[in-house]
């Protein structure tokens, strides 16, 4: 397994640790209905915390003890480096919110739990599309169950502040520019954006797909083409995130994304782009679809998917491992998945579901999800951990902040992300 950096985990520190990958989830003896699990997240923004605590409910009415593990901060960098401490320590927590690449890693070090069991009775296989399940596997076995279905490349706006500056809703990065600038001639802010690097890499991926589409996006950020990386597309790219650069305002440094989101809600600032999870912030806020906000696919032709899952990990204890099986019953259950994800602004992971009751944005989101799957045009988030191991997204984060925040050339940005990605593989 390939070492990892900055924010990944090394294999000489845990090999000391490692267990056979694949033991089933099977308790030794008879254990308390429901069982006990600490949950390891960092869901702990407004409309998140409603709905990891939905979950906690629904796991204590089924009898079980649950010990709330939160660590905020970083797009859950922060979290990582608690997991990677409580592992190497020899007492991980029982589930954690993971996805991604690092789902895989972890389950080569032999420190989870198989959930096949689980999953064969359930039925999950009919349940998961297939890059989803493709996530949650490690080598044919089920190592983590999916909570949800974001989508990424979404643009969020106020209509009465687009109003005010006479604009139409932007259809093509053009259509975008000349938006922004009409705002910005208002007086209001074009676009609220955090300055973080993963808000960063957000933007940039955006743009990859909604210039390049999804065959140059998967190239580029999937499977780290180098020709894709350094070609003409990729300096467009640049040039656009130049441009987004120009409509931010001069406080975005250090901005969390929820307080980005709070500036469309109140009038501040006329777009956000940014996951559906920021449809939990203008909810809880009272406001509603189509009318105080809009949701909009942003500019281009494709699906960016991000999905948390929880990846049990190996306890002991018939407890802790009861309830373990109950969490992973419960999360892909349809009850959960309904709570869950109106909560959260995210669509069920649970495929086939009615999602009459939910709102239009998450109606449009399933439309388009069922259409690019359809269309091969299905990609996995590179800025939320989807589609490159940890090392390869933190070199390219810090490529693009850095472009973002200095005068260097779209085409110095391009040779310095080849370069950089290069030598983080």
């Amino acid at each position: 397994m390939r070492k990892t950096t900055g924010g990944g985990f090394g294999v000489s520190c845990l090999s000391a640790l490692a267990l056979v990958a694949g033991l089933a989830i099977a308790a030794p003896k008879p254990a308390a209905a429901g069982g006990s699990v600490e949950v390891l997240h960092w869901w702990t923004a407004g409309g998140e915390a409603k709905a990891v605590s939905a979950l906690k409910d629904q796991f204590e009415a089924e009898g079980g003890t649950w010990i709330d593990s939160p660590v905020a901060g970083g797009g859950g960098d922060a979290a990582m480096t608690a997991l990677r401490s409580r592992v190497i320590a020899g007492n991980p927590p029982s589930a954690v919110q993971l996805k991604g690449p690092s789902i895989q890693e972890w389950a080569a070090e032999g420190v989870v739990a198989n959930l096949d069991d689980i999953a064969k009775a359930e039925n999950w296989d009919k349940l998961l599309p297939a890059l989803l399940k493709s996530v949650v596997t490690y080598e044919g076995h089920y190592v983590a169950v999916p909570v949800n279905i974001h989508r990424v490349d979404w643009l969020w706006a106020n209509p009465a502040v687009l109003a005010k500056a006479g604009v139409a809703v932007p259809t093509t990065w053009d259509e975008f520019n000349t938006a922004a600038e009409a705002l910005k001639a208002k007086g209001i802010i074009p676009l609220a954006h955090g300055g973080q690097p993963w808000q960063d890499a957000t933007l940039f991926e955006v743009v990859v797909l909604g210039l390049g589409g999804p065959a140059f996006y998967h190239k580029a950020l999937v499977e780290l083409d180098d020709a894709a990386l350094r070609g003409d597309t990729m300096v467009k790219v640049f040039d656009q995130m130049r441009r987004l650069r120009g409509f931010v305002d001069p406080n975005f440094s250090g901005r969390d994304w929820n307080l980005a989101t709070a500036m469309v809600i109140n009038g501040e600032a006329g777009f956000q782009i940014m996951g559906d999870w920021a449809k939990g912030e203008f909810l809880g806020a009272g406001k509603v679809p189509g009318k105080d906000f809009l949701c909009i696919a942003a500019p281009g032709k494709g699906f960016l998917l991000n999905s948390d899952s929880l990846v049990m990990f190996d306890v002991k204890g018939a407890d802790k491992i009861e309830g373990q099986k109950t969490l992973a019953r419960l999360v892909l259950g349809e009850t959960f998945q309904r709570t869950f994800n109106t909560l959260k602004g995210s669509i069920p992971a649970r495929q086939g579901m009615d999602l009459a009751d939910f709102d239009a944005c998450a109606q449009k989101s399933q439309a388009d999800l069922t259409k690019a799957i359809a269309a091969d045009s299905l990609e996995p988030s590179m800025a939320h951990e989807m589609a490159v191991p940890r090392s390869v997204r933190g070199a390219i984060m810090d490529v693009v902040t850095a472009h973002f925040n200095s005068s260097e050339s779209s085409a110095e940005a391009v040779a310095h992300l080849a370069d950089s990605i290069a030598q983080a593989r």
